[in-house]
């Protein structure tokens, strides 16, 4: 099974593309979408689900892991985020793939066994878990650990969940 992780952002989605054998993860391709501040709210958008349609029409995964809307105290950013995430969901959906969402704390518990975890743990796990040769941007090493936070929960979903 090949999953893609996502972790959105308006200036710097990360992305992360793993295959699944058994208990086997291996890093297929990972990075993130920057996005210069000067660039406007919607080429910001555009280059998003340009970006993750060619990422999957390249990569082919079976399905897609996005980290779910979390709250927050500013409407304005959590719009702009939905937004971002939107733009993933459509690219996926597009494409005919299965989305599932995971909150944050639980990608992290997933490959530190803390959902607090700092972004410099999650870094240096997904590099331990996926034998990488540097640490991951923190970007791409979330979306590295929502791909992973997938995998594990595959056995469990049994058609419900967390399907966007």
């Amino acid at each position: 099974m090949r999953i893609l992780g996502v972790d959105t952002s308006l200036r710097s989605t990360g992305f992360g593309v793993i295959d699944v054998s058994g208990n086997r993860y291996t890093a297929v391709e990972w990075g993130n979408i920057p996005n210069a501040q000067s660039l406007p709210h919607s080429q910001c958008i555009k280059k998003i689900f340009q970006t993750i349609s060619g990422l999957i029409e390249r990569l082919n995964p079976d399905v897609a892991s996005v980290e779910k809307v979390i709250y927050g105290k500013n409407a304005n950013t959590m719009m702009v985020l939905g937004e971002a995430r939107g733009a993933v969901i459509a690219a996926a959906a597009a494409a005919g793939i299965e989305i599932y969402e995971y909150e944050p704390r639980r990608a992290k518990m997933s490959v530190c066994g803390n959902g607090l975890a700092s972004k410099e743990q999650v870094q240096r796990m997904t590099k331990t878990l996926l034998a990488l040769d540097a640490l991951p941007q923190n970007d791409a090493a979330d979306a590295l650990a929502l791909a992973i936070c997938h995998a594990n929960a595959r056995p469990f979903l049994a058609g419900k969940g967390n399907l966007v």
